[in-house]
């Protein structure tokens, strides 16, 4: 692992945490140093980054603990993503809320432009990342 993509990865993590960066400008600067995929994983409290040359690492993401949900709501995880969109609650925030709506983890597809939420028994959510607003 090349030292500048790890140090943009963990600012990356570390600016989601701390509320300093959001779900666009962490997508920009990981798709700009050739990240394609990562995975947060709620349990293990840490997100791997994919690179297309087989390239990878994990980084720690400390979040509080929350008991995920035995019941998935995929309702509930689309109000969390679009309260995210609005900048209406925390990173921490977030995962607490799915978590709640029973999600475990997410993958999200860089070059296919959407997020995969997942329980535990494998039911899964999709979001499409948002279109660009267009200029008139």
């Amino acid at each position: 692992m090349n030292e500048q993509r790890l140090q943009v990865i963990q600012q990356c993590a570390q600016g989601a945490l701390a509320g300093r960066l959001t779900f666009p400008e962490i997508v920009g600067q990981l798709a700009q140093i050739g990240v394609e995929r990562y995975h947060a994983d709620y349990s293990r409290q840490e997100i791997t980054y994919y690179f297309p040359d087989g390239d990878s690492v994990a980084v720690t993401t400390p979040h509080p603990m929350h008991e995920a949900a035995t019941q998935f709501s995929a309702s509930d995880v689309a109000d969390a993503v679009r309260q995210s969109q609005r900048n209406e609650h925390t990173y921490s925030d977030f995962i607490q809320k799915t978590m709640s709506a029973g999600c475990v983890g997410y993958f999200v597809q860089i070059t296919g432009r959407r997020v995969i939420y997942f329980s535990r028994s494998g039911e899964s959510h999709v979001e499409h990342f948002p279109q660009a607003p267009t200029t008139t």
